[in-house]
């Protein structure tokens, strides 16, 4: 699905700015926004938490089977 892979895509982001943090002291999203407090940057948090949400419904999924797998 193309939500799961957006919503993977910035929780990856959200990883990397946390990262850079952790190790650097270095807020990229901050940086490339305007600071924490921007009204940009703050989108760009908020984004990334609902699509971590998003993303424990993945853990929970049924997946789907190949086609083909079962016959025979």
């Amino acid at each position: 699905m193309l939500i799961d892979k957006i919503a993977l895509a910035l929780t990856i982001v959200g990883a990397l700015n946390w990262g850079s943090v952790g190790i650097f002291r270095f807020d990229c999203v901050a940086f490339l926004f305007g600071g924490q407090t921007a009204t940009v940057s703050r989108i760009v948090y908020t984004l990334v938490a609902l699509a971590g949400v998003w993303c424990i419904t993945m853990l929970f999924r049924e997946t789907e089977p190949i086609e083909g797998m079962n016959e025979g």
